[in-house]
């Protein structure tokens, strides 16, 4: 009895370590183009943080450089993709005299690996970029904004509350909990919260660090002092729409709107017809 007592929890605790192990691992690629193919000036740049290693990115500073003190938006990506999912943003936001400063975070893209990713290590990669950019010319430091999807948007929210030098935040498609986002994905492969599920949730705190009720968005985003916009498609499969709600109603009123995008998903809300027009008019207000 015993001995199969034994061999059920080594079965059990091996799966759930398999679990962990494998069912957010993604192949690590570079990007393919830089903002030079659309003709922006740039300059790409490393970027130090943690652990001793450096983030790969792009400084993309304003076109006239007579306007000093320009505002600046860092702006971070997804996760298992790099620099070149922003180009889209650049794009955009560029033209409309911010600086912008990319860049892959660890384990991702032209960035140094780190053992894994997290939540975690975006928030601190974002607070170097932030650290970088105050470095640099045409900057002013009164006035960074972020804009973050998917973990980037956690991620995002995670930093600013812990960081109030960032003034302004979008997100799209940021979830409200790491547990809640993870469990969506394992309740569709149908493997049971109780031991599994569970164990892999314990077992990636200790690996992180961190307890996910600490760094969770849901948890913080009352804490943060700069203005927030989320922007979540309604017919979002990855996170949730619910998971918007949550984090608006644990939000400030007076700091936190929210944009429940009609007929779009999780990557695809910036082809809304107006979708630049809010984010813009969101950013002039702002920064």
């Amino acid at each position: 009895m015993i001995l199969l007592i034994i061999t059920f929890l080594i079965i059990v605790i091996g799966f759930s370590l398999f679990l962990a192990s494998h069912s957010y691992k993604f192949k690590k690629e570079l990007n393919k183009y830089t903002p030079a193919k659309y003709g922006f000036d740039f300059q790409e740049i490393k970027i130090p943080t943690k652990n001793n290693k450096i983030l790969y990115g792009w400084w993309v500073p304003t076109e006239n450089p007579n306007n000093k003190n320009k505002p600046t938006i860092i702006l971070v990506h997804g996760w298992s993709r790099n620099v070149d999912r922003t180009m889209s943003y650049i794009k955009k936001l560029h033209p409309a005299g911010y600086n912008l400063l990319v860049f892959d975070s660890r384990c991702h893209g032209r960035s140094d690996d780190d053992k894994f990713s997290s939540m975690v290590k975006f928030m601190e990669d974002i607070r170097a970029a932030i650290d970088y950019s105050e470095k640099l010319p045409n900057v002013d430091t009164s006035r960074i904004g972020v804009l973050g999807l998917s973990i980037g948007g956690a991620a995002s929210l995670y930093a600013a509350s812990l960081d109030n030098r960032i003034k302004s935040v979008v997100t799209l498609g940021a979830f409200s909990h790491p547990k809640k986002v993870m469990g969506d994905e394992f309740k569709k492969k149908k493997i049971p919260y109780f031991p599994f599920i569970w164990l892999v949730f314990k077992y990636m705190e200790f690996r992180i660090g961190a307890k996910f009720n600490d760094i969770a968005p849901s948890k913080n985003i009352a804490k943060i002092d700069a203005s927030i916009f989320l922007i979540h498609g309604i017919d979002d499969a990855t996170v949730p729409i619910k998971q918007a709600d949550e984090l608006y109603q644990a939000g400030n009123p007076d700091k936190v709107k929210l944009w429940k995008v009609e007929g779009k998903g999780h990557s695809d809300c910036n082809h809304h017809p107006e979708f630049w027009d809010n984010v813009l008019e969101f950013y002039k207000t702002t920064l």
